[in-house]
């Protein structure tokens, strides 16, 4: 599993920013748009007991999820806009051009298209293409065998029981460095593997049936295969960290000498997987040396035939949505229907749109700024990030929790905050992908093969701090701890997240609430061990750290609580950062808002709503949405963020202005507040 950046969001959801103040100063208040539709609200709820169901009640009883989707909400609302308008109209146009110069973005994206498309070759061709690699784990005659021959497998994104990739080092971010962490389960986490709840077993004999299926449809005779996978990767699950243990970046940290692999498991071929996989190493920094040690003695004790099976399985799992019709089909009923309650699969047409924006997402990312990113966006969102980090500079001057010493080291590391917004300066190199308009399995190992080489060359070499970690059309944000960083891709910059029309207040409680977030992220349970630097280095007093964690161990009790479907509550451990994040945001964003307003006159109510009330709405229209009751599970399960009706009624309460705003008394703000940043 490779090292995470920072989030906003879950799956495809998340987001960010911008907003300038004096862009709505140069409006009459009578051509300001309110951006907030009251339509949405339900006035029967109380917004003190329920504010979700009070701002959102009635968008939600008229906005149920669509039959192709787990979630339906602003993220999923804005990210149909802008695949069937934006990222449609730009393929449309490419697909105009007669003989495009091969290698450019024209033929790299019309290609892989036109491939995904091509069902009728897809349909002939059968399995055929996977057939070479099937053959070479069959050839295997051992297991050292096989993970040898995983690193050849891992070129062209066959997972295996562990992940090898290049990242900065954590403990000297100027530099790349090799490291190998966890891997190898097809549901994602160990929780469905060991989890005794009825719906969890229901599943895992769901996936039974699915591999099976999967096996017979390619006439891959092999018995049980389904129950072989099932058993294989729960012991493998039971030897990995837990999801919230991953979270824990010194524990995660473990730097060794490339010759110790061979002794923490002396079966794995290590020296001739890394030679398969490209990469010479004198160190790495492994996740856990426990779970490689324990690794060892299972692939020692599986017998060579059930070790093929598995990474057979793992091969034609990886390409089914790109084999015939009814290798997607099964894929999508256990992968969508089964584990997220996704009830119909996307037209084809739609899906060949996705898969050139996730394959191909710099290449087309080019044209998508070209046309649709005003440069001046940058200014207005480089204001506003420098509006938040002043407001965070006051806070952290009036906590009354960190002493001066800390609080100096706190903002030397904000101080050194940097971030990209829109688009990187500098575009990589694609054309050296071959794409061919009949060969789609075929594209889909040429991208992969031109990203692993893009990633193993920098193994050893300085870090290009100027490089991005996802496409701007990518509606999402994140925050990088080893580069002290937040990044903000074009595609938010679009209502419901930003509005320059809209009244201060929802913009304030939207994009700026945002901005706050990613900003917390670097002071986040995480982040708050990066200094500015980008290094793990503990720059705490003893007593602030131990005031620091206290707090919050305090939020992590509350969310703990919090039970979201029956039998399944928030893992306030694995959610402790975003849910910090959340309430650093909201914090920020609230004071920024004030701080706007200082020596002017409040604005008025619109729609009978204060200023402050409005900020609240703002927030709320933003995590407003719908979840079948298998994306929440899994959600609660897997996911780092709580899900987002609890991302506003389980984080307002906790703040006083929140309170103050509506008039809420007895509430839950009132037994309980949480002031970290």
């Amino acid at each position: 599993m490779k090292k995470q950046l920072v989030f906003l969001m879950i799956t495809l959801m998340a987001m960010i920013l911008a907003v300038s103040c004096n862009n709505n100063k140069q409006k009459s208040s009578e051509t300001r748009v309110a951006a907030f539709d009251i339509s949405g609200i339900d006035s029967t709820q109380k917004p003190c007991s329920d504010f979700d169901s009070f701002a959102n009640g009635n968008w939600k009883k008229h906005n149920p999820i669509p039959s192709t989707e787990g979630a339906w909400g602003s993220f999923e609302v804005l990210d149909k806009e802008n695949r069937e308008i934006k990222i449609k109209g730009i393929i449309a146009e490419l697909l105009k051009q007669e003989n495009p110069v091969k290698g450019s973005e024209a033929q790299l994206i019309t290609g892989y298209y036109r491939s995904y498309l091509d069902t009728l070759t897809i349909s002939k061709r059968g399995i055929t293409p996977i057939v070479p690699l099937s053959d070479k784990i069959l050839a295997a005659k051992s297991n050292a065998e096989l993970i040898a021959l995983a690193g050849e497998l891992a070129i062209v994104n066959i997972s295996g029981p562990f992940d090898v990739y290049v990242s900065a080092d954590d403990r000297n971010s100027k530099m790349n460095a090799i490291f190998m962490g966890q891997d190898g389960l097809s549901m994602g986490d160990r929780n469905y593997y060991e989890n005794k709840d009825s719906s969890m077993v229901k599943i895992r004999a769901e996936f039974v049936k699915h591999v099976d299926k999967m096996f017979s449809m390619a006439s891959w005779d092999v018995k049980a295969p389904g129950q072989t996978i099932l058993d294989f990767e729960t012991k493998l699950a039971l030897i990995q960290l837990k999801n919230f243990e991953m979270r824990d970046p010194v524990k995660i940290y473990n730097k060794i000498p490339f010759t110790e692999l061979q002794k923490l498991a002396p079966s794995v071929n290590w020296a001739d997987y890394y030679k398969n996989f490209g990469l010479h190493a004198d160190t790495v920094i492994v996740q856990d040396k426990n779970y490689l040690k324990n690794l060892g003695l299972l692939i020692k004790s599986t017998p060579v035939g059930m070790l093929q099976t598995y990474f057979r399985w793992k091969l034609l799992s990886a390409y089914a949505n790109l084999l015939p019709t009814q290798f997607n089909k099964e894929s999508f009923h256990f992968f969508s229907t089964v584990m997220y309650g996704v009830k119909a699969q996307r037209p084809r047409e739609e899906r060949a749109i996705m898969s050139v924006n996730r394959r191909l997402g710099m290449p087309l990312g080019k044209l998508y700024v070209a046309k649709y990113f005003p440069e001046s966006s940058k200014k207005k969102v480089s204001g506003m990030i420098e509006n938040v980090r002043a407001v965070y500079s006051e806070r952290i001057d009036k906590l009354t929790w960190m002493s001066a010493p800390t609080k100096e080291k706190a903002k030397k590391k904000l101080a050194a905050f940097t971030w990209k917004i829109g688009y990187p300066d500098t575009w990589k190199d694609y054309s050296s992908i071959d794409i061919q308009p009949d060969k789609l399995l075929e594209n889909s190992m040429s991208i992969a093969l031109w990203e692993h080489n893009d990633m193993v060359k920098k193994a050893g070499k300085p870090v290009d701090k100027q490089e991005w970690g996802m496409s701007p059309q990518t509606i999402n944000a994140y925050n990088n701890p080893t580069n002290n960083e937040i990044v903000f891709p074009a595609a938010i910059l679009q209502p419901p997240f930003f509005n320059p029309d809209a009244d201060d207040a929802i913009n304030y409680g939207a994009i700026i609430a945002v901005i706050g977030h990613e900003m917390t992220h670097g002071f986040d349970d995480q982040g708050a061990q990066y200094d500015g630097n980008g290094n793990l280095s503990n720059w705490w007093t003893p007593e602030d750290s131990k005031n620091f964690i206290a707090l919050g161990k305090k939020l992590e009790v509350y969310f703990s609580s919090i039970e979201v479907t029956k039998g399944f509550k928030i893992d306030g451990k694995l959610t402790l950062g975003e849910n910090i994040a959340d309430l650093g945001g909201l914090t920020l964003g609230y004071y920024a808002l004030e701080k706007s307003l200082e020596g002017k006159q409040k604005p008025e109510k619109i729609d009978g709503f204060t200023y402050q009330q409005r900020f609240f709405l703002g927030w709320a229209q933003v995590w407003r949405e719908n979840m079948t009751n298998e994306s929440l599970i899994n959600q609660v399960q897997t996911n780092e963020h709580s899900p987002a009706r609890w991302r506003i009624n389980a984080t307002l309460p906790l703040m006083k202005e929140f309170s103050d705003a509506f008039g809420c008394k007895g509430a839950t703000s009132d037994s309980l507040r949480i002031v970290i940043w």
